[in-house]
């Protein structure tokens, strides 16, 4: 199986296909999207399966995701990681505004904590670098709440690589999450300098915010009919191939969908089919939605 494992930090392992939970609240990320039955179901269907990485924020709902989370499985079975996001407050859908204040950041760690019901976050991830505060404020915050014992391990939410570089040299960095997927690979350094740290990279918009079925791209489709399976199994299954720190958590409200979605670590793409997929962002240029993800 192509999923394989991670240690994240080098100590915390989970498998490398994951779940992202913005599909389990409304557009813009913002109020439910359905019943809390059903977001409950559909959590404990996935770790059912064998997800041992959740991926959700503070500002998912608001408040709704980790609050869903709880309820659905907590207490939290052995292995399970879930990793939430602070340090950018909500105005509305699709209304985000940095918060990267010392302050700002222990209050919304700990309100995550008492949402998720944990002592310790395993993987607390600073959601923006908030321009208005210097960067080794906010790193030196999520230190001390390291060293407070309240998170686990350090990571970043859409960073450049020089910025990556200029946080290593103060902290340890566990992840870091960037857009990444068949045709958008604008963060290849980010990519190296975290094969280089053997850092994790969790890619969002793993299936391109549905580009990819979109564009319906001739080595995409033809890739996925010689293994019967759909085009986004096949942006997943190379996501796993293409790089051993990539950790794609999808995000979905269907059971369908997460099914078909977790059934891509399974898939054996051929050296051939590798370099067809390879080949697809060329003379692309970086593809990105225009509502931004936070």
């Amino acid at each position: 199986m192509v999923n394989g494992v991670l240690d994240l930090g080098g100590e915390l392992p989970v498998r490398r296909l994951g779940l992202g939970t913005g599909g389990l609240v409304g557009p813009g990320y913002w109020g439910p999207r359905g019943g809390r039955a059903e977001a409950r179901a559909l959590l404990t269907a996935a770790v059912e399966r064998g997800v041992t990485l959740i991926d959700t924020a503070d500002n998912y709902g608001p408040e709704l995701a980790e609050e869903l989370i709880a309820e659905a499985l907590h207490p939290y079975r052995e292995g399970l990681v879930v990793a939430t996001k602070g340090g950018v407050v909500r105005t509305g859908p699709d209304r985000w505004h940095a918060a990267g204040r010392p302050e700002q950041l222990r209050a919304q760690c700990e309100a995550s904590l008492r949402r998720l019901r944990v002592d310790r976050i395993d993987l607390y991830q600073l959601h923006r670098f908030d321009p208005a505060v210097p960067m080794a404020e906010q790193l030196g915050a999520l230190a001390q709440l390291r060293a407070a014992g309240l998170i686990r391990h350090i990571g970043l939410d859409t960073v450049t690589a020089p910025q990556l570089r200029s946080a290593l040299e103060s902290t340890p960095i566990a992840s870091v999450q960037n857009p990444y997927n068949l045709l958008d690979r604008g963060s290849a350094e980010v990519l190296a300098l975290c094969e280089a740290h053997g850092i994790a990279f969790l890619p969002y918009y793993p299936l391109g915010s549905g580009a990819l079925t979109r564009e319906n791209a001739a080595a995409l489709t033809s890739v996925a009919a010689a293994h019967g399976a759909s085009a986004g199994r096949i942006a997943l299954a190379w996501l796993l191939h293409h790089s051993p720190v990539l950790c794609p958590a999808p995000g979905t409200g269907s059971l369908v969908h997460l099914a078909e979605n977790l059934e891509a670590a399974a898939i054996r793409l051929t050296a051939r089919e590798v370099e067809l997929l390879d080949a697809l962002a060329r003379g692309r240029g970086v593809r990105r939605r225009s509502t931004p993800r936070v």
